[in-house]
Formats: C-alpha cells, sequence, structure tokens
C-alpha cells in the first residue's frame, strides 16, 4: 500500500512538470494579446487627436505632434503616423510579450477630421 502512495506522488509530480509549460505558454499568449489590445486602443486615441488637431486648423506636422502627445511617454517610440490631408493614420507595435509576434499584431487606427466640404 505504501509503495503505491509513492508511485501516485511520482506520478503527480511528472503531471505537474508536463503541464507547467503549458500554463506559461497560455500566460503568454494571454498577456500578448493584451498588449495588442492596448495597442489598438493608443492607436484609435492618437488617431483622434491628430484629427481634432487638424480640424481646428493644424497642419499636418501639428496634428502628428497632437497625435504623439496622446500617447503616454513610454509608448511613443512605438508609433508611426501619417497625416494626408484630413486623415491620420497612426500604427502602434505593441510591446513584444512573445518574442517575433509583436510585427505581427501592429495596431493601426485611422480618423478623419470632419466631413468632405
Amino acid at each position: 500500500m505504501r509503495r503505491m502512495l509513492r508511485e501516485g506522488a511520482g506520478q503527480a509530480t511528472v503531471e505537474f512538470v508536463a503541464v507547467v509549460p503549458l500554463l506559461l505558454l497560455a500566460a503568454l499568449a494571454i498577456g500578448q494579446w493584451l498588449a495588442a489590445g492596448a495597442a489598438r486602443e493608443l492607436a484609435r486615441a492618437a488617431a483622434e487627436a491628430g484629427a481634432i488637431a487638424r480640424l481646428q486648423g493644424d497642419g499636418p506636422a501639428d496634428a502628428a505632434v497632437a497625435a504623439r502627445a496622446a500617447v503616454p511617454g513610454a509608448d511613443r517610440d512605438r508609433l508611426h503616423i501619417v497625416v494626408r490631408g484630413r486623415r491620420v493614420a497612426v500604427t502602434v507595435r505593441p510591446v513584444t510579450v512573445v518574442p517575433g509576434v509583436a510585427a505581427l499584431l501592429d495596431a493601426t487606427a485611422v480618423a478623419v477630421a470632419g466631413e468632405h466640404a
């Protein structure tokens, strides 16, 4: 009886060791998914800020500055802003949680300043 208990404990340890990498992978995937969602929200907010600046009559360079200012400082290095006419497009690369995946999850948002006249 005692031997069966010891063997069962060993099997539980092996099963636990087999499950840990799967749990770690799931945690990394969830973290990357959350980072991609945050990048999407940052891109949307920045594009809207740039479009508002264009709507207020600011030039394209000022619209890009407004878009960049709408994003927290640490995230500004991951922005790409394009202003063409009244259209402001912002792309944000999410924080890398899973190496090599962030580039595949770039978030782009477009905002247009006002209606076509």
